[in-house]
This record gives structure tokens, sequence and C-alpha cells, in this order.
């Protein structure tokens, strides 16, 4: 019996909590994987499960055989999966998470091109504005709109983006003048509550020092559309990302504010935990994106 049917079977036992869930789980049967286990103990000479009759606990050597014995069957899966793929049509589910910011807005079509391109893939958008966790929630990769921070994860940069803090014509006359972030403290502002600074709005000036204004208004909102709608509105003044604010500011309807103030380095990205063995869906789709901004500017 080789090494892999036993170490596949450990981690069936382990993942469903139990030699029974593992039998329904996989249709083998609970005897099969017990002497699976025990073959697989006999072999490394350590104990890595503790049975009783009703549950089973991991061992300490079983915690330490389970992180490695995971991450090495993940990776000869990805491999068998990019042979497969590599020889024949894309297909399969892919399973993504992006932002409700993202598919709202126009550069969401890109979402809907890919998937009249790929025919073959099974694409499973799920929309939810929080960062979920890839690995243990199985997904595939994400799309973030953010300024990029450490994570463990492998990202590739989409497109630049960048925020506009902006109002109507009539607002900044009638509030005026509006000549630094300071000045929000005194006029309605639109908060929108998906931002991880609500109340108190950050800018940047041209050293790269963080300018922070604590703001309050009439409506907060966990929409960046309604916002925009809002801001039309003449509500308040609003920080809008430039996908969803680019229209409304160019025919007029909204100006900007505090240009000089914008940060630079954000981006739309998508990250993928880390593979030795990338699926050739995963790169597909990095790829077809990439491409899909590119033609935008």
């Amino acid at each position: 019996m080789d090494t892999l049917t036993r170490m596949r079977a450990f981690i069936d036992v382990v993942e469903a909590e139990g030699f029974s869930a593992a039998a329904r789980r996989t249709g083998r049967s609970k005897a099969l994987l017990s002497k699976y286990v025990r073959e697989l103990e006999d072999d490394l000479g350590a104990l890595l499960l503790n049975r009783t009759t009703r549950q089973f606990s991991m061992t300490e050597a079983g915690h330490t055989y389970y992180r490695t014995a995971a991450d090495i069957l993940k990776e000869i899966d990805n491999l068998a999966d990019l042979v497969r793929e590599n020889n024949a049509d894309l297909k399969g589910r892919l399973r993504v998470s992006v932002p409700r910011t993202f598919v709202d807005a126009e550069v969401g079509q890109s979402l809907i091109d890919f998937a009249k391109s790929h025919t073959e893939v099974s694409l499973e958008i799920v929309a939810e504005d929080r960062f979920v966790d890839l690995i243990e929630e199985n997904f595939d990769l994400a799309i973030r709109i953010t300024k990029l921070e450490d994570s463990g994860l492998i990202a590739r940069k989409l497109s630049d983006f960048r925020v506009y803090t902006v109002a109507t014509a009539d607002f900044v006359a009638k509030y005026g003048p509006l000549e630094h972030p300071q000045d929000l403290n005194r006029v309605p502002f639109i908060i929108d509550t998906n931002s991880r600074w609500h109340n108190n709005v950050r800018f940047t000036d041209k050293d790269g020092s963080t300018i922070s204004v604590a703001v309050s208004g009439p409506v907060e909102i966990n929409s960046p559309q309604a916002t925009l709608r809002a801001a039309r509105a003449g509500l308040g003044v609003a920080i809008i990302p430039d996908f969803i604010a680019n229209a409304s500011i160019q025919s007029g309807e909204l100006v900007t504010l505090f240009d000089d103030y914008i940060a630079k380095d954000r981006g739309i990205y998508a990250v993928y935990p880390h593979r030795r063995y990338l699926p050739a869906k995963v790169r597909s789709f990095v790829d077809f994106l990439s491409t899909w901004f590119r033609r935008q500017h």
C-alpha cells in the first residue's frame, strides 16, 4: 500500500472529524480507513490519533504530520490539475470572492466577459464586502480593492485606482471655500460605512504624511453607488472610487476636491494562496482580467 493513500486517508479522517464521517464522505468503509491510518502510524512509528469509542483527537505528532501532509497533498492535487488543464480545454468550477463595489460598477463587466469567453469554466462569484479566508472558505482567489498589505498571499495588480473627494458645485458654493481636508469637519459628509475609517477619513499630503479628519453628516451608507447618488443629490461631500465616480465628474455633475491629497498607492488586485503549481483556470482568469483592464486605459 503506498504512502500517499495512507496519508490521504489520515487527512480525510481529520478533516471529517471522525472515521464514520470520513467513510460517508469518501465512500470507503470505516474499517478500511482505520486500517490505512494504523498502517501509516506503524510506518512512522508514532501514534497520530487518540481513539475512543465515541471520539478521537490528534496527538502532538498527529498535529505536526497533518500540517505538512495537507500541504503536500494540495500540491500534488494542484499539479495534477495543472497537467490535465494544460492538455485540455479549461474546465471546472472557479470560486471567486469579489467586493460588491466591484461587481456593481462597470468594471464588473470583466467577470461577465470572462464567463462568456470561457464557457467550460463554471464561475462562482461570491460578492461581499469583507476579506475572506481563501483557504478556510475554499476560494480559488479574490479580487481586492485596497492598499495592499503583507498577507502571505500572492498578489497581482490588475489596475491602479484612486478615490476622489466629490460634491456638487452648488454644495461647494454654499459651504465653501473647501481648500484643505480639515475643512470637512465643518460641512455635511456622506459616510460610506464600507470604508475602514468610517467617521475619521484619511488623506495623504505631498510629503506622504497622513491627515485624519473627523466627519459627520446626514447619511451613512454601505454602498459606494448609493453614496454617489447621495452626493449628486447635494447631501454632502463624499469619497468615492474613480471607477464609480468618473462619469459624474466628466459630466460636471460632481466636482473634485483636495486633488493634491489623494493617496497614490492603491490598486485592484487578484490575490490567491501561495501554490507551487497554480491551477491553469486561476492563471487564465487573472491573465484575462489583467488584459481586460489594460484595454480600458
